[in-house]
């Protein structure tokens, strides 16, 4: 079983993790505009969302931006 700590919380991949940062964001229902991303202590800029590679173990932090007044 391939696994992700995404925001601190251990996240099950039983088919396999997803490829990039991108196709993460599609399974989990987050709009990549709307998200600053963090792998391994490292701030991934938006426009390498599609070309980073994921692999399993990796910590994520995703830190969402949410409209309001």
């Amino acid at each position: 079983m391939e696994v992700l700590k995404i925001n601190s919380d251990d996240k099950e991949f039983p088919d396999g993790i997803p490829h990039t940062l991108t196709d993460l964001l599609e399974e989990i229902g987050i709009k990549q505009e709307t998200v600053v991303a963090e792998i391994d202590g490292k701030i991934i800029d938006r426009k390498n969302f599609a070309k980073t590679q994921l692999a399993s173990n990796q910590s994520i932090e995703l830190v969402r931006f949410v409209g309001g007044g």
